[in-house]
């Protein structure tokens, strides 16, 4: 455990350079990245976390939003695309960047990760940033240069400067005083972006109509300074403190942008397309920031439908963030939601649950695929005949899928409400799913009788996918105590499969004569799976090729060593031993045999996947349920 002196120690500053403008320029002509803009600094900020590339035509997988953001890999790659092009000073970088999807989409988490990652990098030494010491908007030093200066700076290093002095940097010029006397002593500073300490990070939010005016973008008078120099133009008589002049070499986040008032967004324009900040009573003020807003989509159609928008609309870059559409990604995302607050059990395929459920409400109706497939499909689960070519088939014919359907804000408020309504400390999957049913009352969008019937059919099919997940969980844990008979099938197949490769007959084990191969045994286990007959050859060949490899390398390959072989046997065991585990575990007085058979599947089903002593017995009694009404 660490000592108080040593968290003490974790809340010290870094030591922050400082010197004068000559120093400064020597360290730019050494080091060119750090003159880099904002859209260079946010990007290479991102970059800094890592990046997987994916196989095929998936996007890649961004270090910097791996834990945070789930399912949305396509719009992450979108912006950064943005992102990279305004880096290389493309046009692009005179855009709004603008996030429109359905509320709870990510919208707002994926701007928040992105200020926090510039106030990490901005406090790495590859990620300095560097202004005019105590100026306003922290703005860059190369300012400074005269344009003789700079057009010599661009051709010998590349580096090309834009902007002019702020207002109060120019003052402080004019008067040549101390050490502005020359800009070779003027004092340069180090920076951290911070937005909390308003440097380089900034956020903008819609109020109050009647209240709200432009000095929450780009600053306003200072009453007691306007006492002191007279005139509310004096550039030490302004407070340089909105939005866009605190984001100034950083970021600006505009939440719901197009909720605010339309004088306020047209402030934007020039901004946007001049990269200037127009304050009143002042001259056009150079600001280099990235723009990022985020709406919805119902806001977001009256804004385009509007022409008095169209100057805006044509500065907007638009990039769709819909809602997560893979199964096994919204799982982790109710992960995160629910976090270690609560000191409560979550049994297995809980989340699972609840992911389900949520994301057939954001699938479109199609005739070739149904929501339960395309569950399946867009989580990567290609079983049977279905391949990514069918995926990308999805993808076409429902280009709005993700763009409505259920929050998972509301799938969380209803969790939570089942957590506090549990007397045995743990939440299980009839308890997510009861409790995502009851919540329809509560819910938002389920208003329509078309909208709750649907939603409740949803219910009904992941209660379906459960019902097969808990009874083949049951039947692993029984038939561990049946493993000899696991091997025998396997065993039986391996001979049938290989008699059948070579066109061959098998000697019967027991009455040693020469036999076909067991077709039928075949492809009872193969139907279990989704192999085809069209298929049965390759997987049985498939098959035996690991055999022979595992063998070569002096492993033995058992039941359990094929997943999809072991998914087929498993199936057929429990079948064949229904009649035993129903007798078991509907006994309301089991005898000693069928506590000892209990008590084991119970621990094994607590030691090996992850249940709970209540959750535990309540998915035997759930199963014993399903094997009496003869599911």
């Amino acid at each position: 455990m660490n000592t108080a002196k040593q968290y003490l120690s974790m809340d010290k500053q870094p030591q922050l350079w400082r010197g004068d403008f000559a120093s400064y320029l020597e360290l730019i002509l050494e080091h060119k990245q750090f003159a880099r803009s904002a859209h260079a600094l946010l990007y290479d900020a991102i970059l800094d976390k890592g990046i997987a590339l994916s196989a095929d035509d998936e996007p890649p997988v961004y270090g910097a939003f791996r834990d945070e953001i789930f399912g949305i890999d396509d719009p992450i790659a979108q912006l950064m695309s943005a992102l990279h092009a305004g880096a290389e000073g493309l046009d692009i970088r005179r855009r709004i960047i603008l996030l429109m999807g359905p509320p709870g989409s990510a919208k707002s988490t994926i701007a928040t990760r992105m200020k926090r990652l510039l106030e990490e990098y901005t406090q790495t030494p590859k990620g300095a940033v560097y202004a005019i010491a105590d100026c306003p908007m922290h703005e860059d030093p190369l300012h400074l240069l005269p344009q003789s200066a700079r057009k010599q700076l661009h051709q010998d290093t590349g580096i090309l400067v834009e902007g002019e002095l702020c207002p109060v940097c120019r003052y402080r010029l004019e008067q040549a005083e101390g050490a502005w006397s020359s800009i070779s002593t003027i004092p340069v500073e180090q920076i951290v972006f911070s937005e909390q300490r308003k440097v380089g990070i900034a956020a903008f939010a819609p109020s109050d109509p009647n209240s709200q005016d432009i000095s929450d973008l780009v600053g306003g008078v200072d009453i007691v300074a306007l006492q002191q120099y007279g005139v509310e133009s004096h550039p030490l008589a302004w407070r340089f403190d909105g939005t866009l002049n605190i984001a100034n070499r950083g970021i600006a986040e505009l939440i719901e942008l197009l909720k605010s008032k339309a004088e306020l967004q047209f402030s934007l324009l020039t901004l946007a397309q001049e990269r200037q900040i127009k304050a009143p009573r002042f001259e056009l003020i150079s600001a280099d920031e990235v723009l990022l807003a985020h709406t919805n989509e119902e806001e977001y159609r009256r804004f385009v439908s509007d022409q008095k928008n169209e100057a805006l609309q044509s500065r907007t870059y638009i990039i769709k963030v819909p809602y997560n559409l893979k199964w096994s990604a919204e799982e982790q995302i109710y992960s995160k939601m629910m976090g270690n607050r609560l000191d409560t059990h979550i049994a297995p395929w809980t989340l699972k649950a609840a992911a389900g459920w949520a994301l057939l409400s954001r699938y479109e109706k199609l005739e070739k695929y149904s929501p339960e497939l395309k569950l399946k499909l867009y989580d990567g689960q290609f079983e049977g005949e279905f391949r990514p070519a069918h995926l990308r088939e999805v993808k076409e014919l429902s280009p709005r899928d993700g763009m409505f359907g259920v929050s998972p804000r509301q799938v969380v408020n209803a969790l939570s409400q089942a957590i506090a309504a549990s007397p045995h400390n743990c939440l299980t999957p009839t308890d997510a799913l009861k409790a995502l049913r009851e919540s329809l009352d509560h819910h938002t969008g389920a208003e329509s009788k078309e909208k709750r019937d649907q939603l409740l059919g949803a219910v009904g099919a992941i209660r379906a996918e459960y019902d097969r997940y808990a009874k083949q969980t049951v039947s692993r844990a029984f038939i561990a105590a049946f493993e000899s008979s696991a091997q025998d099938i396997l065993i039986r197949y391996l001979d049938s499969a290989e008699a059948s490769m070579r066109e061959d007959k098998l000697r019967d084990p027991i009455t040693g004569e020469w036999v076909d191969p067991d077709e039928k045994l075949m492809r009872s286990l193969e139907d279990l799976i989704g192999v085809s007959e069209g298929s049965k050859k390759s997987f049985r060949e498939e098959l035996l090729v690991r055999v022979g490899a595992m063998a070569r390398h002096g492993k033995e390959f058992r039941w359990d060593s094929h997943p999809r072989l072991k998914e087929a046997i498993e199936q057929r065991l429990f079948a064949d031993l229904q009649g035993t585990i129903r007798t078991t575990l509907s006994s309301k007085v089991p005898d000693e045999e069928q506590r000892r058979k209990l008590d084991s599947v119970k621990r094994r089903l607590q030691e090996q996947d992850g249940y709970c002593p209540h959750c535990a017995s309540a998915m035997l009694d759930y199963v014993g349920y399903l094997l009496e009404k003869g599911n």
